[in-house]
């Protein structure tokens, strides 16, 4: 079965957001923040990474519930390629139903969006 789950973020929701010290620790993973941290956490990847997490609560069907932000890292490969790294809850959800994960994010000056396609099968998740 194919799964989908999209978001749109207003970049200046995340800016704001983004004043409160606690907010960037609260919704990104330990890999996700270092590499945040080494580009100076610009404002369009912070929203992004949060876009990510949502696109990926609607694909598996859970909305914001059963996990916690943080376990859905948005993260790159060395050519930018960008992929889910999960732990904790959000690792187990697409284990026990053996989902697969692709991610793709954009972002523009005013919006970052993300698409989240999955495949449940009888197949191990991959994209962890």
């Amino acid at each position: 079965m194919l799964l989908a789950g999209i978001d749109l973020v207003e970049i200046k929701r995340i800016k704001h957001s983004m004043k409160n010290p606690r907010f960037l620790l609260r919704i990104l993973g330990p890999a996700e923040y270092t590499q945040l941290e080494l580009r100076g956490f610009p404002v369009q990847s912070v929203a992004a990474s949060f876009s990510a997490k949502e696109a990926f609560s609607k694909a598996v069907g859970t909305g914001v519930r059963g996990f916690w932000l943080s376990e859905v890292e948005l993260l790159r490969e060395e050519n930018g390629k960008p992929y889910l790294k999960l732990s904790g809850s959000a690792l187990k959800i697409v284990k026990d139903r053996k989902i697969s994960l692709q991610v793709s994010v954009t972002h523009t000056k005013e919006y970052a969006s993300a698409v989240v396609i999955g495949e449940e099968s009888g197949n191990e998740g991959v994209g962890l």
